[in-house]
């Protein structure tokens, strides 16, 4: 008769083992020799009483057992690592970890953080930024604020907030800034636009949803982050393309101006967690951030046309 559960040790064994097909691959991954994984598979199948894999050459094949106990136990080792997680960040114990792109984080989460802390005072934020593309687990974040494109990894819940909407920005230091803005979207394209290299396809979806020709857009300097285009318009630089809540207070200080109003694109704004993350804190920072990226009257501006 088996035992009621397995070694715990001998299922990790055999689930690396199976998602590699490779004792060896496996041995590498739990940090352990090639032996030790053989041994703990050997001791499976001696408890069940049948194979768990065929052996072809080099390779391993789950048999039908196989199949069925790697994916249960595949499947309950992810729930146990994330309720572990889930433990480690308690509500009680440690700030609410926030992921969003560096620009985001100065331009539009820093300089609203006094207002969280009197609209929310119970909660705590930790602010992380984040440039390189976030791992489908959000590894080391309890959630993350982003502006992106579906499809989303299958891992996170997805909480939309806000559709994107992005513009031509000018600043009254430019120097032709009383031309321009009483011109039509059209007069841009004779522009030397700037632009950021991260996301060179944004003056393009703002042509189309003007119906002007894309391929008579002219791409000027380039910069790598968005807040350095921005801080570059500000300067009077040249005209920049921007998502509108990015721009929101610069609008409103009169540092900016937005004469051809915005377009919505696919992006939306979003507050993403790991799927199974169950947190009161996310469920009250969600509604604040609508609230808050929501356009008010003043911004719900339409560009004029030629």
């Amino acid at each position: 008769m088996t035992a009621e559960l397995p070694s715990l040790n001998a299922l990790r064994a055999f689930v690396a083992a199976a998602r590699w097909q490779s004792i060896s691959r496996a041995a590498d991954t739990l940090h352990v020799t090639h032996g030790a994984v053989s041994r703990q598979v050997r001791q499976l199948e001696t408890e069940l009483g049948q194979p768990l894999f065929q052996r072809v050459g080099r390779g391993l094949l789950l048999t039908p057992a196989g199949e069925q106990l790697y994916h249960r136990a595949a499947s309950a080792f992810e729930e146990l690592r994330e309720a572990w997680q889930a433990l480690a960040r308690s509500p009680s114990s440690s700030a609410l970890v926030l992921g969003c792109p560096a620009s985001v984080l100065a331009r539009w989460m820093i300089p609203r953080m006094e207002r969280l802390s009197r609209d929310l005072p119970g909660l705590t934020l930790h602010l992380a930024a984040q440039e390189a593309p976030l791992e489908s687990h959000l590894a080391g974040l309890d959630a993350a604020l982003l502006l992106a494109e579906p499809p989303w990894p299958s891992d996170w819940q997805v909480r939309p907030l806000a559709a994107e909407r992005i513009g031509p920005v000018l600043s009254p230091r430019h120097v032709h800034y009383h031309r321009l803005r009483q011109a039509p979207p059209r007069a841009l394209l004779a522009e030397s636009l700037l632009h950021t290299t991260s996301r060179p396809q944004a003056w393009g979806q703002w042509a189309t949803a003007c119906g002007l020709p894309v391929d008579e857009i002219r791409h000027g300097q380039g910069f790598a982050h968005l807040y350095y285009l921005l801080e570059a318009a500000v300067a009077g630089l040249g005209v920049a393309i921007a998502p509108e809540q990015l721009v929101s207070d610069d609008l409103a200080a009169g540092r900016l101006e937005a004469p051809w109003g915005f377009q919505s694109t696919p992006a939306q704004w979003l507050l993403a967690t790991p799927r199974h993350l169950r947190d009161d804190r996310i469920e009250a920072l969600e509604p604040w951030l609508k609230k808050q990226l929501a356009p008010t009257a003043e911004d719900a501006s339409q560009p004029r046309h030629d």
